[in-house]
């Protein structure tokens, strides 16, 4: 059954390497469900409910991307987007974070209409392979800055903005020593660097004292603090065109280039160079951007985390299902995603 409805056997696969290729991926983005709420907190929004969102929003988005478009791509709260959303609407431009809500479900809402138009299609390849290149980039630049900020290693200046913080404060500490064991997993191509990286730094602060523990599992925390609290009609009154075009824009070029290179990585591009089934996986995305903002969390979006999952051999849509059901069985771990402090994250 799997095997025709997901064409294992067409793609050069089998169930044993999908269902690997799905833990590889999910571990290697399951930092999103420490992230997330971490960032969006900043915004006011209620952590435990953004926990459920990041994960249920995951878990539906890499879902339809795996069964209607057969794509090993995963889905989850776009990083640099959460980033975005919190620090720059909320925290810059003092708009509510329902406001900020609503933008993305309206940016998701156009995101449909040009997707099941085909006009997003056509953008897609119409855009520049550097261009693309330079978005991805720039979005890291940003996180960058805001993972310096949160750890403590730099800090605001009067005169020069930017300045070093506290380099002997523990936090900072923790961030550089998470930080080079994080490098030295990925140099290795260890699965999952990056939790084990936040993990490992994470117990080091509950031993030392510098952060709490809460417990591993639990039943998850409710959703409703944050479901269908978008505010849509805040988001068209109070000038918030320039932040819905911005998610809109940059939604745009960071997944249609995910979709494009992680589709590149996995050999599934045809002999034109493009990407088979585009429509299906872009309205994919486009319909987990809405269902995210309805649930309570910044843009969902394709991840480049995929990748991994294609080097171990991940072909078809089986692979996000099986991100999707890790991200579903992820609800319980709610006490451990407090217990992370930002210094790790």
């Amino acid at each position: 059954m799997l095997d025709r409805f997901f064409q294992l056997r067409a793609h050069g696969t089998t169930v044993r390497t999908e269902v690997l290729a799905g833990l590889t991926t999910f571990l290697t983005m399951a930092y999103i469900i420490f992230v997330n709420p971490d960032i969006l907190s900043a915004a006011g929004m209620p952590k435990d409910a953004v926990f459920v969102a990041t994960c249920l929003a995951a878990a539906l988005g890499s879902l339809i991307m795996g069964l209607w478009a057969n794509y090993p791509i995963a889905l989850a709260p776009g990083m640099g987007l959460n980033a975005y959303f919190a620090f720059a609407v909320v925290q810059g431009m003092g708009f509510s974070w329902q406001a900020a809500l609503g933008a993305v479900f309206i940016s998701g809402c156009l995101f449909i209409l040009i997707s099941l138009f085909r006009i997003r299609e056509w953008i897609v390849n119409a855009i520049p392979h550097s261009l693309k290149l330079s978005i991805s980039a720039g979005i890291g630049l940003f996180l960058a800055i805001i993972g310096l900020k949160n750890a403590g290693i730099i800090t605001g200046h009067p005169a020069t903005l930017v300045t070093l913080g506290n380099l002997h404060a523990p936090g900072p500490i923790f961030a550089a020593i998470g930080f080079v064991l994080i490098a030295a997993l990925a140099y290795r191509k260890v699965p999952g660097a990056i939790i084990i990286g936040i993990l490992v730094v994470t117990v080091a602060g509950i031993l030392t004292g510098q952060s709490t523990f809460g417990g591993v599992f639990a039943a998850p925390p409710s959703l409703m603090p944050t479901l269908m609290q978008m505010d849509i009609a805040g988001a068209l009154n109070a000038g918030l065109l320039t932040v819905i075009m911005t998610f809109f824009l940059v939604e745009l070029f960071d997944a249609s280039g995910t979709l494009i290179g992680v589709a590149h990585r996995a050999g599934l591009l045809d002999k034109d160079g493009k990407l088979p089934r585009l429509s299906r996986a872009l309205l994919s995305d486009s319909t987990a951007i809405t269902a995210g903002a309805m649930m309570g969390t910044s843009s969902t979006t394709a991840y480049i985390e995929s990748a991994a999952g294609t080097a171990v051999g991940g072909r078809t849509g089986l692979t996000a299902v099986v991100v999707a059901l890790c991200f579903l069985a992820a609800l319980v771990l709610a006490p451990l995603a407090g217990s992370v402090p930002a210094f790790a994250t």
